[in-house]
C-alpha cells in the first residue's frame, strides 16, 4: 500500500452498511474519506471518528452527477486512497433513472477510475447474491426460480445496472491482471436480504444458496475482514450461518474460491478490450 495506514474512501458514506463498516475500518487505526451526497449528514460521518485511533473525514459529492471516469478521478486524486469501497446506490428505490444513474453509470466511473489509478491496490463492491448472468453450479432449481423472480420480476432495473457494475468490475480487475499487477484485489460481497438484526459474527461464505437473510453488521464486519487481508478476490456470496468470519475466509481462500463458476467469462474480459 501506498503508506502504512491505509486511506479508504468509502462511496455512499452514509448507507446503512456503511455507517457499521466505517467504524471497524476506524478502530484498526485506518485513514477513512467519507462521500455523502447531503452536507446534512457530515456531523454524523464525523461523529464516527469519535474516540477511535483512525481518523475520518468527508467529502461532500453527490454520485448522482458522476457520468464519466474523470469525474471519478477529481475525487481520486483529492483524496489519494489505497482502497475504495462501493457500498453506494439507490438500492432499487426511486426512478429506474436513478438506479442506472448510481447504480451503474457512477459505479462504472469509480471501477473505471479506480482500477485505472495504479495506487488504489483494493477495491471492494457491495452488490447483491443474486447479481449474475449465470447460474452458478451450486444454485439448486429453487435458486435459480428465486433470483429470476428477483431478477426479473421485483428488481429488473437495479439487477441490470448491479450486474453491468459488477461485470465491469472483474472485466478491469482482469485486464490489470493480465498487464502484470497480481497484488490489486477485485472484491465483490454479496449479500443476501439485509436485515437490521445484530451481527453474529458467524456466516456462510462463498457458494451458499440464493435465497437468505443476513444481518448487515456482518455484511460490515466481512468487508473489513476481507480488506484487512492480501489474498482475497473475486465474488464473495454471503448469507447467515455458524462459521466465525474469520475461519470462512480462511477456508475459501485455502480452497481456492471461484466465485465466478457458471459466467461467461469470457464475454466478461472481453468487456475490458
Amino acid at each position: 500500500m501506498a503508506s502504512s495506514v491505509p486511506r479508504v474512501l468509502v462511496l455512499g458514506g452514509h448507507g446503512k452498511v456503511s455507517l457499521l463498516l466505517q467504524p471497524i475500518l476506524l478502530a484498526k487505526k485506518w485513514h477513512v474519506t467519507s462521500v455523502v451526497r447531503n452536507p446534512d449528514h457530515e456531523a454524523e460521518i464525523l461523529a464516527l471518528g469519535q474516540g477511535q485511533p483512525g481518523k475520518i473525514d468527508v467529502v461532500v459529492d453527490s454520485l448522482d452527477e458522476v457520468q464519466d471516469p474523470s469525474q471519478a478521478q477529481r475525487v481520486l486524486d483529492k483524496v489519494q486512497p489505497d482502497i475504495v469501497v462501493w457500498s453506494a446506490g439507490a438500492g432499487g428505490k426511486g426512478a429506474p433513472s436513478r438506479t442506472r444513474a448510481v447504480d451503474e453509470i457512477a459505479a462504472k466511473a469509480y471501477i473505471t477510475a479506480a482500477v485505472g489509478t495504479p495506487s488504489v491496490s483494493k477495491f471492494l463492491m457491495v452488490s447483491y447474491i443474486a447479481s449474475r448472468r449465470g447460474y452458478p453450479p451450486w444454485w439448486t432449481e429453487e435458486d435459480r426460480k428465486s433470483a429470476d423472480h428477483v431478477n426479473h420480476k421485483v428488481l429488473p432495473h437495479y439487477f441490470q445496472a448491479k450486474v453491468e457494475a459488477d461485470e465491469h468490475l472483474e472485466a478491469l480487475a482482469q485486464k490489470r491482471r493480465d498487464g502484470g499487477d497480481k497484488v490489486f484485489q477485485a472484491i465483490n460481497l454479496r449479500p443476501g436480504s439485509l436485515t437490521d438484526t445484530p451481527g453474529t459474527g458467524r456466516v456462510t461464505l462463498g457458494k451458499t444458496s440464493a435465497r437468505g437473510n443476513v444481518p448487515r453488521a456482518d455484511v460490515a464486519a466481512v468487508a473489513a475482514a476481507l480488506l484487512s487481508r492480501n489474498d482475497t478476490r473475486g465474488w464473495f456470496d454471503l448469507l447467515e450461518g455458524e462459521v466465525p468470519i474469520d475461519e470462512a475466509i480462511d477456508q475459501l481462500v485455502q480452497n481456492g474460491h471461484d466465485g465466478l463458476e457458471g459466467e461467461d467469462l469470457q464475454r466478461i474480459h472481453a468487456r475490458a478490450v
